[in-house]
């Protein structure tokens, strides 16, 4: 049982504003509330990802601005506030994922390194778009008739031997409902239909 798996090039933002290393920290600022985005790709070369900036970047100039670093782990923060181009506000290397990645793939990276956007780059390192938190749920946006459709073609008409199994999708949620005999498939089944992206949960009114 395969269903389809969206990668992040299905979701991603193809036009992304980016930045060279000579950007100022006002024209970050401006081109951040501009396109309202929360961090810029920092790019050189051709378009190779060096670093992003971010709005984490920016804030300890704001921070910093009367009082001293008072602790050690606030020394690199500091060194930021004195900083006036993208060179100097960067973190690098850039936290990236490529276009092939799954949406759980991305979910993962931005959690674990707590970013909430990914510059999307190939295997050059090249930029090709960038990927938000938002664009990750746009799955969800499937309509019910899409998700129902998937489940009845990659999940249920592939079970061997076949089996007749009722279900319902109605706001994301996959009830599955009447008799099944074979209750080993219970948890398969749970977990193939889970699968299925823009399925908010699965529910059980078997018997």
């Amino acid at each position: 049982m395969a269903a389809s798996r969206y990668t992040v090039s299905d979701v991603m933002t193809h036009t992304a504003v980016a930045i060279g290393r000579e950007a100022s920290y006002k024209e970050i600022v401006e081109l951040m509330h501009q396109w309202k985005v929360s961090a810029v790709p920092v790019l050189e070369g051709e378009g190779r990802v060096v670093g992003v900036v971010s709005e984490a970047d920016l804030l300890p100039k704001e921070e910093f601005r009367q009082d001293d670093p008072k602790l050690p782990g606030q020394l690199e923060e500091a060194s930021k506030a004195d900083a006036v181009l993208a060179e100097g506000l960067m973190s690098s290397p850039a936290v990236t994922v490529h276009p092939d990645a799954t949406l759980a793939e991305a979910a993962r990276i931005m959690a674990r390194r707590r970013v909430k956007r990914l510059p999307v780059v190939n295997d050059l390192g090249m930029l090709e778009g960038v990927v938000s938190r938002s664009d990750l749920l746009k799955v969800f946006l499937r309509p019910d008739e899409e998700i129902d459709e998937e489940i009845r073609s990659a999940v249920v008409a592939e079970l061997s031997p076949p089996v007749r199994v009722e279900f319902s999708v109605l706001d994301g949620v996959v009830t599955l409902q009447g008799p099944l005999q074979d209750r080993a498939l219970v948890p398969l089944l749970a977990r193939a239909i889970r699968a299925v992206e823009g399925v908010v949960d699965v529910r059980m009114e078997l018997v």
